[in-house]
């Protein structure tokens, strides 16, 4: 609720700077929900000899996505027309700070999915303005698999050199995770080891001993997990760990940070030949002060920058190559795909 009361703080003012008229901003948009699913990795055969040859079977749950979204976002010269969408299409031009016509577009997508026998939630949702000389834009991603969320907000003046090239100057607002917190520092020992059993019966775990020397480990549900202080040591703990510093982190409050942003633009289209690049750079960004911000954290300035590029060249009727993808550099945390490739058709 509290990410979703930030995303519509980021919307609201974007909606009224732009003066919209909801029917002509509807109009050509496209709602879609699916279902898709496939097998998931292979199952995996685990020997053991510790009470003679066991063999055990680790199967994975086949994977499965439930999408729904809306979008309008005029298609590029060089995208394929779809006539169903199902969620799964990679759209690198989403990314771009420009479309390809001037006035509002968005995209509000929501991914329910199970990857590799892991649940995640991902959401990708943007608002855009773009006039001739001002763009606005606001945009929430989150992204499970790779561990990535953030909200950003931008207000640039923008300058066309022609109809293909431009460049933009102006503020961005973000809002960053706390850095430098540690919560396990408050569970340290005066030798500097960490007392993690009690960490983990305090969160719930349980050990119960049979006075013989052995012991077993219980997690908060009651369910075994341990039967030995090596499997609880290598194996529980880490999770222990890695919820507990999870879960303290959340609770701390993230911050807005104020940077200048500056980008450009640059589009050509033709049949044989096609280029779609843009880039955005924030060189300096105001310290607001607090214990966990990154200035602090990174003790100074930093850059971040994001970029994408598109290009494809048809060599003759017959051969094609292109190269795609974007990347993404933001407090010091990188993030990217690409896709490079050669078609060949037979007439």
């Amino acid at each position: 609720m509290k990410k979703l009361l930030i995303l519509l703080a980021l919307i609201i003012p974007t909606i009224s700077f732009a003066q919209l008229d909801l029917k002509k901003t509807l109009k050509f948009a496209t709602f879609y929900g699916a279902v898709n699913g496939g097998n998931s990795i292979s199952d995996l055969d685990v020997y053991s000899i510790s009470n003679g040859l066991e063999t055990n079977i680790i199967e994975t749950p086949f994977d499965y996505s439930f999408v729904f979204g809306v979008r309008k976002i005029a298609r590029m010269g060089y995208e394929p027309k779809e006539a169903f969408k199902n969620g799964t299409e990679n759209s690198y031009s989403d990314a771009a700070t420009i479309g390809k016509v001037k006035g509002f577009e968005f995209l509000f997508e929501v991914d329910y999915k199970r990857q590799q026998g892991i649940n995640y939630l991902d959401q990708n949702h943007f608002i855009r303005y773009v006039a001739d000389n001002y763009i606005v834009k606001t945009e929430y991603l989150m992204d499970g698999f790779a561990d990535i969320e953030y909200f950003e907000m931008s207000e640039r003046y923008r300058y066309k050199l022609n109809k293909k090239f431009s460049f933009n100057i102006g503020a961005a607002q973000r809002l960053a995770e706390p850095y430098g917190y540690d919560p396990l520092e408050d569970w340290l020992l005066s030798n500097n080891n960490l007392h993690y059993t009690f960490l983990a019966i305090e969160q719930g775990y349980g050990v119960v001993f049979d006075g013989q020397g052995g012991e077993t480990y219980f997690d908060p549900s009651g369910n075994q997990v341990a039967t030995s202080t090596e499997v609880w040591e290598e194996v529980v703990i880490p999770t222990v760990l890695a919820d507990y510093t999870e879960q303290e982190r959340n609770k701390l409050k993230g911050k807005f940070e104020y940077s200048l942003v500056i980008g450009f633009d640059y589009y050509h289209y033709s049949k044989d030949f096609w280029l779609h690049s843009w880039g955005n750079l924030m060189p300096y960004h105001y310290d607001a002060g607090g214990e966990f911000s990154y200035h602090e954290y990174n003790e100074g300035q930093w850059l971040d920058y994001s970029g994408g590029l598109i290009l494809g060249y048809k060599l003759n009727k017959n051969l094609g190559v292109f190269t795609e993808g974007k990347y993404n550099k933001y407090w010091n945390r990188s993030w990217h795909d690409f896709s490079i490739g050669i078609n060949y058709v037979i007439f």
